[in-house]
């Protein structure tokens, strides 16, 4: 399936998580799947994040945000992954793992940050 939609999708999920990321999760797909991988696509990364009304930097911020409300640990990991790749600080990052505590709950912030801290840890990324 090619559209312009997931043509965007495609390259800008391609742009936030990283080609290697993108082309396992594509090429592992199934006949039970790969209806779904398209519409990931072509709906989140083409219809979503293609518009213009935000940054990387705030749908990145926006999505650890709501996925450490939702309890989403794999999908908090790789979308930290791309929040670094898409120039979010330290300092943004921190600041809104404190919004999810003091808004979802302490629980929900101690999870995001030890996730973080899992996830800066396996990167090399600097915390001092």
């Amino acid at each position: 399936m090619t559209s312009e939609q997931y043509d965007t999708g495609l390259r800008i999920r391609k742009e936030v998580l990283g080609e290697e990321y993108v082309e396992r999760a594509l090429s592992s797909a199934d006949a039970f799947n790969e209806d779904f991988q398209t519409f990931v696509t072509e709906y989140c990364w083409g219809a979503g994040w293609g518009r213009d009304g935000l940054e990387r930097k705030q749908r990145s911020l926006l999505n650890l945000a709501m996925l450490s409300a939702l309890n989403r640990p794999a999908e908090f990991k790789i979308h930290l992954r791309g929040a670094l790749t898409n120039g979010c600080s330290l300092d943004e990052i921190r600041d809104t793992l404190i919004q999810v505590a003091i808004y979802c709950g302490i629980p929900a912030g101690v999870e995001a940050f030890r996730l973080a801290r899992e996830v800066f840890g396996e990167d090399g990324v600097d915390v001092s």
